[in-house]
Protein backbone atom coordinates (compact mmCIF):
# COMPACT_ATOMS: atom_id res chain seq x y z
CA UNK A 1 0.00 0.00 0.00
CA UNK A 2 1.50 3.32 -1.07
CA UNK A 3 1.87 6.12 1.44
CA UNK A 4 -0.40 8.35 -0.67
CA UNK A 5 -3.17 5.78 -0.66
CA UNK A 6 -2.71 5.21 3.07
CA UNK A 7 -3.14 8.99 3.57
CA UNK A 8 -6.33 8.91 1.50
CA UNK A 9 -7.74 5.89 3.32
CA UNK A 10 -6.99 7.43 6.70
CA UNK A 11 -8.72 10.65 5.69
CA UNK A 12 -11.82 8.89 4.39
CA UNK A 13 -12.01 6.68 7.47
CA UNK A 14 -11.71 9.60 9.86
CA UNK A 15 -14.35 11.57 7.94
CA UNK A 16 -16.66 8.54 7.85
CA UNK A 17 -16.42 7.84 11.58
CA UNK A 18 -16.83 11.45 12.65
CA UNK A 19 -19.63 12.03 10.12
CA UNK A 20 -21.35 8.95 11.56
CA UNK A 21 -21.19 10.33 15.09
CA UNK A 22 -22.48 13.74 14.05
CA UNK A 23 -25.18 12.26 11.80
CA UNK A 24 -26.30 9.75 14.42
CA UNK A 25 -27.17 12.58 16.80
CA UNK A 26 -29.15 14.29 14.03
CA UNK A 27 -30.90 11.03 13.06
CA UNK A 28 -31.76 10.35 16.71
CA UNK A 29 -33.55 13.68 16.83
CA UNK A 30 -35.33 12.99 13.53
CA UNK A 31 -33.80 15.92 11.64
CA UNK A 32 -34.13 16.24 7.89
CA UNK A 33 -30.38 15.79 7.34
CA UNK A 34 -29.50 12.72 9.35
CA UNK A 35 -26.93 9.96 9.48
CA UNK A 36 -26.31 9.25 5.80
CA UNK A 37 -26.38 12.91 4.76
CA UNK A 38 -23.78 13.97 7.30
CA UNK A 39 -21.56 10.98 6.49
CA UNK A 40 -21.71 11.71 2.77
CA UNK A 41 -20.99 15.40 3.32
CA UNK A 42 -17.98 14.63 5.52
CA UNK A 43 -16.57 11.94 3.22
CA UNK A 44 -17.20 14.01 0.11
CA UNK A 45 -15.44 17.01 1.60
CA UNK A 46 -12.54 14.74 2.60
CA UNK A 47 -12.35 13.36 -0.94
CA UNK A 48 -12.20 16.80 -2.55
CA UNK A 49 -9.59 18.02 -0.07
CA UNK A 50 -7.49 14.91 -0.60
CA UNK A 51 -7.78 15.24 -4.37
CA UNK A 52 -6.56 18.82 -4.26
CA UNK A 53 -3.70 17.82 -1.99
CA UNK A 54 -2.69 14.94 -4.27
CA UNK A 55 -2.82 16.95 -7.49
CA UNK A 56 -1.58 20.41 -6.53
CA UNK A 57 -0.38 20.20 -2.94
CA UNK A 58 -1.50 22.52 -0.17
CA UNK A 59 -2.41 25.29 -2.62
CA UNK A 60 -4.69 22.98 -4.55
CA UNK A 61 -6.35 21.74 -1.38
CA UNK A 62 -6.94 25.33 -0.27
CA UNK A 63 -8.62 26.23 -3.53
CA UNK A 64 -10.84 23.15 -3.56
CA UNK A 65 -11.84 23.66 0.07
CA UNK A 66 -13.12 27.14 -0.84
CA UNK A 67 -15.40 25.55 -3.45
CA UNK A 68 -16.54 22.92 -0.93
CA UNK A 69 -17.59 25.71 1.44
CA UNK A 70 -19.63 27.38 -1.31
CA UNK A 71 -21.23 24.10 -2.33
CA UNK A 72 -22.24 23.24 1.23
CA UNK A 73 -23.91 26.64 1.43
CA UNK A 74 -26.30 25.61 -1.36
CA UNK A 75 -26.87 22.20 0.22
CA UNK A 76 -27.60 23.78 3.59
CA UNK A 77 -30.11 26.16 2.03
CA UNK A 78 -32.12 23.14 0.92
CA UNK A 79 -32.85 22.06 4.50
CA UNK A 80 -33.96 25.51 5.71
CA UNK A 81 -37.74 25.87 5.68
CA UNK A 82 -39.93 28.89 6.39
CA UNK A 83 -43.13 28.05 8.24
CA UNK A 84 -45.11 31.27 8.59
CA UNK A 85 -43.02 33.55 10.77
CA UNK A 86 -40.84 30.65 11.95
CA UNK A 87 -37.70 29.40 10.22
CA UNK A 88 -36.72 25.75 10.70
CA UNK A 89 -33.60 23.88 9.70
CA UNK A 90 -30.94 26.46 10.53
CA UNK A 91 -29.25 24.18 13.05
CA UNK A 92 -29.32 21.26 10.61
CA UNK A 93 -27.78 23.43 7.91
CA UNK A 94 -25.07 24.58 10.32
CA UNK A 95 -24.38 20.95 11.25
CA UNK A 96 -23.90 20.05 7.59
CA UNK A 97 -21.50 22.96 7.26
CA UNK A 98 -19.51 21.67 10.23
CA UNK A 99 -19.56 18.13 8.85
CA UNK A 100 -17.96 19.48 5.69
CA UNK A 101 -15.33 21.22 7.82
CA UNK A 102 -14.62 17.93 9.60
CA UNK A 103 -14.23 16.24 6.22
CA UNK A 104 -11.88 18.87 4.83
CA UNK A 105 -9.67 18.56 7.91
CA UNK A 106 -9.62 14.77 7.62
CA UNK A 107 -8.92 14.90 3.88
CA UNK A 108 -6.05 17.32 4.49
CA UNK A 109 -4.43 14.88 6.91
CA UNK A 110 -5.34 16.84 10.05
CA UNK A 111 -6.99 13.91 11.81
CA UNK A 112 -6.60 15.14 15.37
CA UNK A 113 -8.02 18.54 14.39
CA UNK A 114 -10.92 16.81 12.62
CA UNK A 115 -11.68 14.75 15.75
CA UNK A 116 -11.49 17.86 17.92
CA UNK A 117 -13.93 19.73 15.70
CA UNK A 118 -16.25 16.71 15.61
CA UNK A 119 -16.28 16.71 19.40
CA UNK A 120 -17.19 20.39 19.51
CA UNK A 121 -19.99 19.87 16.97
CA UNK A 122 -21.47 17.04 19.05
CA UNK A 123 -21.13 19.14 22.20
CA UNK A 124 -22.91 22.04 20.53
CA UNK A 125 -25.84 19.83 19.49
CA UNK A 126 -26.13 17.94 22.79
CA UNK A 127 -24.57 19.64 25.80
CA UNK A 128 -25.97 23.05 24.92
CA UNK A 129 -29.53 21.78 24.49
CA UNK A 130 -30.48 22.09 28.20
CA UNK A 131 -29.19 25.67 28.21
CA UNK A 132 -31.21 26.51 25.09
CA UNK A 133 -34.35 25.00 26.63
CA UNK A 134 -33.82 26.99 29.84
CA UNK A 135 -33.45 30.25 27.92
CA UNK A 136 -36.52 29.51 25.77
CA UNK A 137 -38.65 28.81 28.85
CA UNK A 138 -37.83 32.14 30.45
CA UNK A 139 -40.68 34.68 30.21
CA UNK A 140 -40.11 37.67 27.98
CA UNK A 141 -38.76 40.60 29.98
CA UNK A 142 -39.47 44.11 28.81
CA UNK A 143 -36.14 45.43 30.09
CA UNK A 144 -33.89 42.96 28.30
CA UNK A 145 -35.80 41.51 25.36
CA UNK A 146 -35.61 43.00 21.89
CA UNK A 147 -39.13 42.44 20.70
CA UNK A 148 -42.32 44.07 19.45
CA UNK A 149 -44.16 46.01 22.15
CA UNK A 150 -47.82 46.90 21.80
CA UNK A 151 -50.31 48.89 23.83
CA UNK A 152 -53.88 47.63 23.45
CA UNK A 153 -57.03 49.60 24.15
CA UNK A 154 -60.71 48.88 23.58
CA UNK A 155 -63.32 51.55 23.06
CA UNK A 156 -66.69 52.19 21.49
CA UNK A 157 -66.63 52.52 17.68
CA UNK A 158 -67.68 56.17 17.92
CA UNK A 159 -64.59 56.99 20.02
CA UNK A 160 -61.91 55.40 17.81
CA UNK A 161 -60.51 58.68 16.51
CA UNK A 162 -60.31 60.27 19.95
CA UNK A 163 -58.72 57.15 21.46
CA UNK A 164 -56.09 57.10 18.71
CA UNK A 165 -55.18 60.65 19.66
CA UNK A 166 -55.14 59.69 23.34
CA UNK A 167 -52.76 56.82 22.61
CA UNK A 168 -50.39 59.16 20.80
CA UNK A 169 -50.50 61.70 23.62
CA UNK A 170 -49.86 59.23 26.46
CA UNK A 171 -47.12 57.32 24.65
CA UNK A 172 -45.45 60.52 23.52
CA UNK A 173 -45.52 61.75 27.11
CA UNK A 174 -43.71 58.53 28.13
CA UNK A 175 -41.21 58.99 25.28
CA UNK A 176 -42.39 55.89 23.41
CA UNK A 177 -42.94 56.81 19.76
CA UNK A 178 -45.59 54.83 17.89
CA UNK A 179 -44.76 53.05 14.65
CA UNK A 180 -48.41 52.45 13.74
CA UNK A 181 -51.82 51.87 15.23
CA UNK A 182 -53.68 48.77 14.08
CA UNK A 183 -57.34 47.88 14.43
CA UNK A 184 -57.22 44.33 15.81
CA UNK A 185 -60.94 43.63 16.10
CA UNK A 186 -64.14 45.49 15.49
CA UNK A 187 -67.81 44.99 16.30
CA UNK A 188 -70.87 47.13 16.75
CA UNK A 189 -70.13 47.35 20.48
CA UNK A 190 -66.35 47.82 20.74
CA UNK A 191 -63.12 48.18 18.82
CA UNK A 192 -59.63 47.02 19.82
CA UNK A 193 -56.72 49.20 18.82
CA UNK A 194 -53.06 48.17 19.12
CA UNK A 195 -50.32 50.78 19.10
CA UNK A 196 -47.04 49.20 17.95
CA UNK A 197 -44.07 50.95 19.52
CA UNK A 198 -40.86 51.90 17.74
CA UNK A 199 -38.48 50.88 20.59
CA UNK A 200 -37.49 47.19 20.78
CA UNK A 201 -36.90 47.39 24.54
CA UNK A 202 -39.08 49.00 27.17
CA UNK A 203 -39.57 49.49 30.90
CA UNK A 204 -42.40 47.51 32.45
CA UNK A 205 -43.01 50.25 35.02
CA UNK A 206 -43.28 52.93 32.34
CA UNK A 207 -45.66 50.84 30.25
CA UNK A 208 -47.76 50.12 33.34
CA UNK A 209 -47.92 53.87 33.96
CA UNK A 210 -49.14 54.45 30.40
CA UNK A 211 -51.87 51.84 30.90
CA UNK A 212 -52.93 53.43 34.18
CA UNK A 213 -53.20 56.83 32.50
CA UNK A 214 -55.25 55.42 29.63
CA UNK A 215 -57.66 53.68 31.99
CA UNK A 216 -58.50 56.98 33.65
CA UNK A 217 -60.13 58.15 30.42
CA UNK A 218 -63.87 57.60 30.07
CA UNK A 219 -63.29 56.83 26.39
CA UNK A 220 -61.25 53.71 27.14
CA UNK A 221 -63.09 50.50 28.08
CA UNK A 222 -59.90 48.57 28.87
CA UNK A 223 -56.16 48.87 28.30
CA UNK A 224 -53.15 46.58 28.48
CA UNK A 225 -49.75 46.07 26.91
CA UNK A 226 -48.02 43.02 25.45
CA UNK A 227 -44.65 41.94 24.11
CA UNK A 228 -43.99 39.52 21.25
CA UNK A 229 -40.65 38.00 20.37
CA UNK A 230 -39.48 38.94 16.90
CA UNK A 231 -38.18 36.29 14.50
Amino acid sequence: MSSAYAHTLAGYTTAFLLGTLIGLERQWRQRSAGLRTNVLVAVGAAAFSDLGMRLLGADGATRIISYVISGIGFLGAGVILKDGTNIRGLNTAATLWCSAAVGTLAGSGLHLEAATLGGFVLAGNTLLRPLVNWVNRRPLSAEVTEAKYMVHVTCHPRDVSDVRDLLDVELDRANYPVREVEMRSSSSEQVELAAILVPTTASEAELDAVIAALETSLLVLSATWSVEATS
